[in-house]
């Protein structure tokens, strides 16, 4: 259930392929098309009790290594040595990245007030063609042609998903087989939202040391406490498939 191209630097885990692989070489990847992942610890531990959330990963054209936890486990049963790429990190460098300042970039928000610092957001970082589209409440299986023909209709160069977690893959995944031209899509988890502090006030410093799960706790022990002991669990998956690897 766990296989490891060393070569590539790429790793299957339960059939979703994580890419050990430097910015540049990621968004080359996936300017051809397709949507990137970034799924957190406790998300990949209960995959197999959401086969719309599950089927979206492995569909997926690249899985980054968000979970600092889940990097630790990889080395500590010296499966494999990754370096964590977390969803935070990532969208820090494309809002650095001269080369996507002039594209076209739409944003699918959860509420209007996401949407107002979202663009708020670009707009400080240098992005002028930015589209808005806040999106319904959905179920877990996604289906969205309002959106689909807002994007047809624009042909944006990336499209950024910053909705609640699990439901932002299903409709990355959804996006990608009723588009009609190639599209590059980030499902970013609450990257953004950390930028433009609607949730855990995170950094490059906690998040570089694997401490932005303690600040998202600290900044919300309700919400984040069940997610974080939850993620303990995927210890238990290593351990179960430890000797088939």
């Amino acid at each position: 259930m766990i296989k490891v191209n060393k070569n590539q630097q790429i790793l299957n885990f339960y059939g979703i392929n994580f890419y050990n692989w430097s910015f540049k070489k990621i968004i080359k990847k996936i300017n051809k098309g397709g949507y990137l992942v970034a799924p957190a610890a406790s998300a990949l531990i209960n995959i197999k009790k959401n086969p719309y959330y599950y089927e979206s990963l492995k569909k997926s054209s690249i899985a980054i290594f968000d979970s600092g936890f889940f990097c630790i486990l990889l080395r500590l049963f010296k499966i494999f040595s990754p370096n964590k790429f977390s969803g935070y990190l990532f969208l820090n460098k494309f809002l650095g990245s001269k080369n996507v300042k002039n594209k076209k970039i739409f944003l699918i928000n959860a509420s209007n007030i996401q949407s107002k610092k979202n663009l708020y957001l670009l707009q400080k970082n240098g992005f002028k063609k930015i589209f808005l589209y806040t999106a319904p409440i959905y179920n877990k299986n996604i289906k969205d042609l309002k959106v689909v023909n807002k994007i047809n209709r624009v042909k944006p160069n990336y499209v950024i998903i910053n909705i609640a977690g699990k439901k932002q893959e299903p409709l990355a995944y959804f996006l990608t087989k009723k588009t009609k031209f190639k599209i590059s899509i980030f499902c970013l988890g609450a990257a953004i939202d950390f930028q433009t502090r609607l949730q855990a006030p995170i950094n490059i410093f906690w998040d570089r040391i694997y401490m932005g799960w303690l600040i998202r706790l600290i900044f919300n022990p309700l919400k984040f406490f069940k997610r974080t002991f939850s993620s303990l669990r995927l210890i238990f998956f290593f351990k179960k498939t430890y000797f088939n690897i």
